[in-house]
């Protein structure tokens, strides 16, 4: 049977096809294996920086070898954002474990990656609303903050990683600190106004000189933060979208961290994903647990 030129030419776009996706899934494999975390002992200390009348504090991850870095990441929680970093018995103590971000926290590490978790400032512990994130101050806290984390450990650059309400948090602080921030990385983000703020609904996206990634679950069930949102966003910032599927079981109500909101059962996957980016400035379109 002859086979038509057309017919040809399809069949040879969909081998030119099978092989572009291979050869990306090929290098996706590659950066995922070079950020997996290293084996090792992992360490964690408060840091705080004193300003006035209050302090900022972060809880700081680290592989217990590690001495220098090329990454440093803060990572900015969820709402309420309050962790009350605290020491109890030589040990550090918090609330928001339950966050994204703050329950995979070791998955960024490796060998040349130290974490910061930011806290709110102390003297926003009772509330901690999206309008104060906008302010100067704010900036200010956070290159507080980081400034006093660099002292004791060197970090050669600095990526901000913010979930839900913390990717309020997160845009600010970079857009306030562009010399600082080099990559944001937005995840299960806040697109609609609410009672605690605006979220991202009117921020001026050429203020934001840092590389941005947007990361989302397929099926988040927040009335706040919607994929389709996602995909909206990531084509007006032109900026590539992570978007995450599978994962589960979810429970609770559908803003919560133990839903596809939080990526559960899929945070690994998700961490890891945004880590090549970090690393490599590749990251694929999709992950899946």
């Amino acid at each position: 049977m002859r086979v038509g030129r057309a017919a040809r030419g399809a069949e040879g776009r969909s081998v030119k096809s099978r092989f572009t996706l291979c050869l990306a899934g090929a290098l996706w494999v590659a950066l995922l294996a070079a950020a997996r975390p290293a084996a090792g002992q992992v360490v964690e200390q408060i840091v705080t920086a004193s300003a006035q009348g209050y302090t900022i504090s972060g809880l700081v991850t680290r592989l217990a070898e590690a001495k220098t870095f090329r990454h440093g990441i803060a990572l900015f929680p969820g709402s309420p954002g309050i962790m009350r970093l605290r020491e109890e018995n030589g040990q550090p103590r918090f609330e928001l474990g339950g966050n994204f971000l703050v329950r995979a926290r070791r998955d960024w590490l490796d060998e040349e990656t130290l974490v910061v978790t930011v806290d709110a400032p102390s003297d926003q512990w009772n509330s901690f609303d999206q309008w104060s994130r906008e302010r100067p101050r704010y900036g200010a806290d956070v290159a507080l903050l980081i400034a006093e984390v660099q002292r004791r450990f060197p970090v050669a650059e600095w990526s901000f990683a913010g979930h839900s309400e913390g990717s309020v948090s997160a845009f600010h602080a970079a857009r306030m600190n562009p010399a600082l921030a080099k990559r944001v990385i937005l995840t299960a983000s806040v697109f609609r106004p609410g009672k605690n703020g605006p979220g991202l609904s009117g921020v001026s996206w050429d203020e934001l000189k840092a590389k941005l990634l947007w990361v989302h679950h397929e099926d988040d069930p927040c009335e706040y933060t919607l994929y389709r949102e996602a995909r909206r966003y990531a084509e007006k910032t032109k900026a590539p979208l992570v978007t995450v599927r599978g994962g589960g079981p979810a429970s609770g109500p559908p803003c919560m961290p133990s839903t596809q909101h939080g990526f559960i059962g899929a945070e690994r996957a998700t961490v890891l994903a945004t880590h090549a980016w970090i690393k490599g400035g590749a990251a694929p379109a999709e992950v899946r647990p």
